[in-house]
């Protein structure tokens, strides 16, 4: 690794050489102080090395030779009479100087260093596709689930100074507990802000609404659609906001259920139709269309097992309430 570091400093990493390196630092808080520590001590060097360069009594000689012989004779006969107090107290001065132009420079190459670092990092994209689901771990320890249709996006310096990702779709987190780096999840319309917690957070673009259930812990909620007081959930909480007016509604639920698609089950807690036929192109790869805006605010509960029950099953169940009909074309399912 002090390899790797070397060459990382001098500039003569290849690409595949400066991942290894990046993954080893982020492996540990060891290894991310050791590689501070060669760093600086680099950077240390470096600056020395650049000040043996500069000769003080070559350059004062060069000094000499260009002044006239009778002021630097009365130069001297002026040093002679200053006292030795005050010769020391030069050379204090002089070496406090030094010291001070050294820690200045080994300062500045160290922080030029941490921001060529941190400029090389790049986002970790993953993704679920359609009709599947993902599951993966961040490198804190974070377990996350990807619902179908979901996108996540993380620095490769995640946990290093900020636990931060952004999503897209809807996701299930069982964060690690970090009370000096709290996690955050960004989507265009919410902030989620927790320490360790267990969490569904659902924001679709093409969603009305925003719904963030809360199964353990405590989280912290930033509209971002309109700005508000903090909002914070507990467990068994639910806030639903409203894309449109910007605000949102806390609700008392059971948090277990917005999580049964982890387990391969399509469950709608009181959803809003639209919002339905989003889940269900994207689980089961249709194209549906909902014929009358009357629908848009009806709400549906449900419970389906997506690997068991085809979408014939799930139109059927919809059409048993009496409050909506559909009908199978060749392109699309509609809805009246």
């Amino acid at each position: 690794m002090d390899k790797l570091i070397s060459a990382y400093l001098i500039g003569g990493l290849d690409d595949d050489s400066l991942q290894e390196l990046k993954q080893w630092i982020m492996a540990s808080s060891e290894n991310e102080r050791y590689f501070i520590q060669r760093q600086e001590a680099w950077f240390a060097a470096l600056s020395t090395r650049k000040n043996t360069l500069y000769d003080k009594d070559k350059a004062f000689e060069l000094f000499k030779s260009r002044v006239s012989a009778d002021k630097v004779r009365k130069t001297l006969e002026e040093e002679k009479v200053v006292s030795h107090w005050q010769k020391k107290l030069f050379s204090v001065f002089r070496y406090a100087a030094a010291v001070v132009v050294l820690c200045v420079v080994a300062t500045f190459f160290y922080w030029k260093g941490e921001e060529k670092m941190k400029g090389h990092f790049a986002d970790i994209v993953v993704e679920a596709p359609m009709g599947s689901r993902t599951k993966l771990y961040l490198p804190d320890g974070t377990l996350v689930w990807l619902n179908a249709g979901s996108r996540l996006s993380y620095s490769q310096g995640f946990g290093v100074e900020e636990r931060s990702v952004k999503m897209f779709g809807e996701a299930y987190f069982e964060v690690m507990r970090n009370e000096d780096l709290p996690f955050s999840v960004y989507t265009n319309d919410l902030r989620v802000r927790v320490l360790g917690t267990k969490f569904n957070f659902r924001d679709y673009p093409e969603d009305n609404e925003v719904i963030v259930s809360l199964l353990e812990g405590k989280v912290a909620l930033d509209n971002l659609v309109k700005k508000g007081e903090e909002i914070c959930l507990f467990p068994n909480d639910r806030a639903v906001l409203d894309k449109k007016s910007g605000k949102i509604q806390l609700e008392r639920a059971v948090a277990t259920n917005a999580v049964q698609w982890t387990n391969g089950y399509l469950f709608f807690d009181e959803e809003l139709l639209p919002d339905i036929v989003d889940e269900l192109e994207r689980s089961y790869g249709v194209r549906i269309e909902i014929k009358n805006e009357e629908l848009n605010t009806f709400r549906f509960y449900g419970n389906f097992v997506r690997r068991e029950q085809s979408i014939n099953e799930v139109l059927e169940a919809l059409a048993a309430t009496g409050k909506v009909r559909y009908e199978i074309r060749e392109t699309c399912i509609v809805l009246y």
